[in-house]
């Protein structure tokens, strides 16, 4: 009888699984473009039984679709947005995932001399004191107020035609730079995934300034009592679970890795 109870209790855990309601996740288009999520998540399927459905878009937007409770949990990278949006109650159980960094990306013969340049302050006044173009991303994305931050830092109002804002995702901006010759800024995994296709060269990385660190956040669900807060919780558990970090770290390109797995330290 015992035994009966078991397999019953197995094969109901199984089946609640299999008609799970569907995890909606807002992420990030550098976990898209890259290529990240489509080799992540058939493999939380394969463990849990839940499907993602994924909505790529920038930071901005994600944590927008949090605060509404049209999705279930966020996948981000703006650490201060991201605590805002903890600390006004939309989101809960905010976890360090992964991470990489932004670097700087322009045309081979670098006009504006950034080449090398370990300042990322410094790097961009570069480029504005000779009103070279640089593409931004201009869609409240992570990337996006990171660009922002270093603006900030670097003293100079922006709005002149050097600059010039997409409101695109990475993918799309890294082809208008390279369509216009110009400069910009981008993470450095969607940076790896499409750099053979482009003639842009990667000029300048190495400062702290340009840490780029990803979270996972469930909408609070006593805020949105119909979101799939189970369906949220088992997604970040098995992200910064060990099978979840070590499938981030064997995510390579040419031996490289395009994230770093934070949740669990070596």
């Amino acid at each position: 009888m015992k035994k009966i109870l078991v397999g019953f209790l197995f094969f109901f855990f199984c089946a609640v699984c299999l008609q799970a309601e569907p995890i909606r996740l807002a992420t990030t288009t550098s976990t898209e473009n890259s290529g990240l999520l489509q080799v992540l998540i058939p493999h939380f399927k394969k463990q849990t039984g839940y499907e993602v459905h994924v909505l790529s878009v920038g930071t901005g937007q994600a944590l927008r679709m949090g605060k509404d409770g049209n999705v279930d949990v966020v996948l981000v990278h703006a650490p201060k947005a991201e605590r805002r949006f903890v600390e006004a109650g939309f989101g809960v159980n905010r976890r360090s995932v992964m991470g990489n960094d932004f670097v700087f990306v322009g045309p081979e013969n670098d006009p504006a001399g950034i080449r090398g340049e370990r300042d990322a302050v410094k790097a961009l006044q570069k480029i504005a004191r000779g009103k070279h173009i640089f593409v931004s991303r201009g869609d409240d994305s992570g990337t996006h107020k990171k660009e922002l931050s270093l603006w900030k830092k670097a003293n100079w109002k922006l709005g002149e035609t050097w600059y010039r804002e997409a409101g695109q995702g990475m993918g799309r901006v890294l082809q208008m730079a390279d369509e216009l010759n110009a400069y910009t800024i981008s993470d450095r995994g969607t940076w790896l995934v499409l750099r053979s296709k482009l003639f842009l060269k990667l000029l300048a990385e190495g400062d702290p300034a340009l840490d780029n660190p990803y979270s996972m956040i469930a909408v609070n669900p006593a805020r949105y009592p119909s979101i799939n807060y189970l369906g949220a919780m088992s997604l970040i558990a098995w992200m910064t679970s060990v099978e979840g970090q070590n499938h981030i770290h064997n995510f390579q390109l040419e031996s490289q890795p395009l994230f770093i797995p934070s949740a669990i330290k070596n």
